[in-house]
């Protein structure tokens, strides 16, 4: 029997596994460190959403008492979880860059033919990913703090990590499922401007339901069926110190939904990377 063959029919223990999710975090870690303007972008966006567009509209559109707020909230507070998810909708958009970039270059034929699961390798770069996101979003919530937005108790803090997480995960397998539809990345810009617009806009990070329902009821409707607008009412009630179940029960569904359809698309045999000429 042969090297190969033996290593094959080897067990891949804890310990590989260990192995392989360390490398993985390290390189997109690495990846991350040489990529300095990719974190300046990441907080240029909301910042300027924040600091411009909600700054104008402070005090004429504040929101009136809504879960999970008690009192009548400032705009900018309102926005805040909204901005949040679009600093992790963007990374989870930017990754999926990455991939495409490692299947133009060969680097995701290495990936994928390792002994390693499928599943396992795309589910650890998700959380590589995830992890990114969520180091953005806390320097971002500290430029927010400076701007007097903060939760009630500084337990806020700690509560939306989960939610973070969670959200972090349905957008980055999101991301990953667009990654196998994309053939080349010229064609990565009009596919991502395709789906995170309509996604941001149409959803509750800008507006409460409620009004979107009295000035229309058709754009109401596709907000409600927007996944993103739960990922953004999870981390609201959780940045408040609060947990919004629906919200928790449609991000874990899209997320388990979204990384089951990128392990098949990812799947040689049956999925898009061979169909788009990737490797």
């Amino acid at each position: 029997m042969s090297v190969a063959a033996r290593d094959a029919r080897r067990p891949f223990g804890l310990a590989a596994y260990l192995v392989c999710l360390q490398g993985i975090v390290w390189r997109e870690s690495l990846r991350f460190l040489h990529q300095r303007e990719r974190f300046v972008s990441a907080l240029v966006r909301p910042l300027v959403w924040l600091f411009i567009f909600a700054a104008g509209f402070r005090q004429t559109l504040g929101v009136s008492i809504i879960p999970p707020y008690e009192t009548y909230v400032l705009y900018d507070v309102y926005i805040t979880p909204g901005l949040i998810a679009m600093i992790q909708l963007f990374n989870g958009m930017q990754s999926s860059l990455s991939m495409v970039y490692d299947r133009e270059m060969g680097s995701m034929r290495m990936l994928l033919v390792s002994p390693a699961p499928r599943w396992f390798l795309l589910t650890s770069k998700l959380l590589a990913g995830v992890a990114v996101s969520i180091l953005q979003v806390y320097a971002y919530l500290v430029i927010a703090y400076l701007w007097e937005i903060e939760p009630p108790t500084w337990w806020g803090y700690l509560t939306i990590l989960p939610a973070l997480a969670l959200s972090g995960l349905m957008l980055g397998a999101l991301g990953m499922v667009l990654s196998s539809l994309i053939k080349q990345l010229e064609n990565f810009a009009g596919v991502m401007n395709f789906v995170i617009f309509p996604m941001f806009f149409a959803s509750s990070a800008l507006y409460p339901l409620w009004r979107v329902q009295e000035g229309s009821p058709w754009l109401a409707t596709v907000c409600a069926l927007n996944p993103f607008t739960y990922a953004v009412e999870l981390i609201r009630f959780a940045f408040w110190g609060k947990f919004e179940p629906l919200s928790f029960a449609v991000v874990l569904g899209c997320t388990i939904v979204f990384l089951a359809a990128a392990v098949v698309a990812y799947d040689p045999s049956r999925g898009m990377l061979m169909r788009r000429g990737g490797g």
